[in-house]
């Protein structure tokens, strides 16, 4: 598989096969990505990857707290600026239209939304997850770092013929995925990644990107 076909197949798959990744595999995907640019070379990444009976105990704790009404752990960073000006708002809501509507989920079906976004906690089925944690000390440009990593993660995954789904949401967990993993208290978890095999039964629907024109600029030749 070359890169463009990585970039182009790569998505945010929500649905996984129960088969197990070897260990060997994820060793040879994440000893890859330590080759990610970070500004001068500080390599900001802390990862805790879970598989097997620890990461379906999390999944467990996690629907606990769901089930019983938690509606999680205060935030420690933002995850999109409080007020969202022009084009980003309209970008944000046409997302979540696409997806729902791809789901068969009407906007005013609040209890299919929920359990929509409950099923973050369960890895969408996924048998393995990875989870991203940065030194709080860090500043924008680690944190930048982090996204170049995290990308190249999600590359190799697709040379592997496996796929993946970023989630921001694992933060709003963050205090049951710390019993799990134990990070020292200096870090701050970014996102959880769920990684598998692709189901067959998966959606294949794709969000729209913005067209060229709005987000590149081209100047001289």
């Amino acid at each position: 598989m070359d890169v463009y076909e990585a970039v182009a197949s790569r998505r945010a798959v929500r649905r996984f096969r129960g088969e197990p990744v070897p260990r060997e595999t994820l060793e040879r995907i994440l000893s890859a990505a330590a080759r990610s640019p970070s500004g001068s070379n500080l390599q900001p990444w802390h990862v805790y990857v879970l598989t097997g009976e620890p990461l379906a105990q999390l999944k467990k704790r996690t629907a606990e707290r769901v089930e019983a009404g938690d509606s999680g752990d205060e935030r420690e960073y933002r995850m999109h600026p409080p007020e969202l000006k022009s084009p980003y708002r309209e970008r944000r809501f046409a997302a979540a239209e696409q997806r729902y509507s791809a789901l068969g989920i009407p906007r005013e079906d609040r209890r299919s939304r929920a359990a929509a976004v409950a099923a973050n906690w369960d890895c969408f089925g996924a048998p393995a997850a990875l989870f991203c944690y940065i030194d709080r000390d860090m500043g924008p440009a680690q944190w930048a770092d982090l996204g170049m990593y995290l990308q190249t993660v999600m590359l190799l995954l697709r040379a592997e013929g496996l796929h993946s789904c970023p989630q921001m949401a694992w933060s709003v967990y963050r205090r049951t995925v710390t019993e799990a993993v134990s990070p020292p208290p200096e870090l701050i978890l970014f996102c959880g990644m769920s990684l598998g095999f692709e189901a067959p039964e998966a959606r294949h629907d794709r969000i729209d990107r913005a067209p060229l024109a709005e987000t590149v600029t081209f100047i001289g030749g």
